[in-house]
């Protein structure tokens, strides 16, 4: 497989350098055994944390720091980022080896820690080009990723002493107050009040509660693949929304941004992943793997897949808030409350199904 298919950083955001003397002395005493000069490049993105590649003559390391204006205690916590997946390591070995982590922030900036890269693919709005898959491998690579996804679901997190990264029960209603509660916070007046949507959602709160360990951001372009076999996943990254939750919730969540090819013009307009080439499961398809996978009854899954639209719909007013507001300028944003309402409609197009 060639090299240019393995994904790759690009230059560094303008106000978004790193400070290169003091990180080079830091990973020197802290990592130690890196040759030659260091370069700097930095993945696009940028809404949430900052993710950099650190390129030396003999090694390549990932650091990832909260964006500015942001406290370390806050949504972006490094440290709790770096410790849980320095315990789910041993259980769990899709997850990148850590190396390194510092709440002094006299060296950047900023809290931050290093861990290794994993060189491969990550399939993103659309596999690299030069990459084609066959339907049938396409069909395999979306079992292998679920697959992953029931693996961690099944980590035994109290042997693994993990229960400190969540609180656990009472998952689903904290999850449905707490968007509910966002939503309205943010609301602008350009989009719904979405009571109906938020009634439903508290009306069918799920009596049996299972908790487990979840990601909350499991999508194709979170995975890394082989790059000498793309059906082979050889790390997870993003974990900095994993906790003790319900992993229904979890498939729901991913389900939200699953676009599939018969999907409407403003569905395919939003994709984030190539779930829509030949051979990819549709969100039925996921729904009926995964349960038959866990034993579930696949019937009860309007709630899961509700809940993940509607929690999108609140992510994604969120950042419209900030725009409306002028918090930020970044005119990528400016269109979003449409967005919001097709969420939405999804979620009552669901309910209406499912009643």
């Amino acid at each position: 497989m060639s090299d240019s298919l393995l994904d790759k950083a690009g230059n560094v955001r303008d106000g978004e350098e790193l400070a290169v003397e003091p990180l080079r002395e830091w990973l020197d005493h802290n990592i130690g055994n890196l040759e030659g000069e260091m370069l700097v490049t930095q993945y696009s993105g940028g809404a949430s944390n900052w993710t950099y590649a650190l390129t030396f003559e003999n090694k390549s390391l990932i650091l990832r720091r909260p964006p500015k204006g942001t406290k370390a205690k806050g949504a972006h916590d490094m440290g709790r980022e770096y410790r849980l997946q320095n315990s789910l390591k041993p259980v769990f070995d899709k997850v990148p080896t850590m190396l390194g982590y510092t709440d002094d922030e006299s060296v950047i900036g900023a809290e931050f820690y290093v861990m290794e890269k994993l060189e491969g693919i990550i399939p993103r709005r659309e596999f690299p080009r030069g990459m084609t898959l066959t339907a049938e491998k396409a069909r395999h690579l979306c079992e292998v990723a679920l697959d992953e996804l029931i693996i961690l679901h099944n980590v035994d997190y109290k042997a693994a002493n993990l229960d400190h990264i969540g609180k656990g029960a009472g998952y689903a209603e904290r999850q449905i107050s707490g968007w509910i509660t966002r939503y309205q916070k943010a609301r602008t007046w350009n989009v719904p009040k979405a009571k109906k949507v938020m009634q439903w959602l508290e009306s069918k709160l799920p009596a049996k509660e299972t908790i487990c360990i979840t990601h909350n951001d499991y999508r194709f372009d979170n995975l890394v693949l082989d790059a000498n076999d793309p059906s082979n996943i050889i790390g997870v990254l993003d974990w900095e929304l994993a906790t003790l939750g319900d992993p229904l919730m979890d498939v729901g969540n991913s389900l939200a941004y699953w676009i599939q090819a018969d999907d409407d013009f403003f569905a395919r307009k939003t994709r984030r992943q190539p779930t829509h080439v030949p051979g990819m499961m549709t969100r039925k398809e996921v729904i009926n793997y995964y349960c038959k996978k866990q034993n579930i009854n696949p019937d009860d899954f309007a709630f899961y897949e509700v809940y993940g639209l509607f929690r999108l719909a609140g992510i994604v007013q969120q950042i419209y808030y900030r725009y409306h507001h002028k918090q930020t300028r970044n005119p990528a944003y400016k269109q979003l409350w449409l967005l919001v309402h097709y969420l939405l409609h999804r979620c009552k197009s669901i309910i209406k199904s499912a009643s």
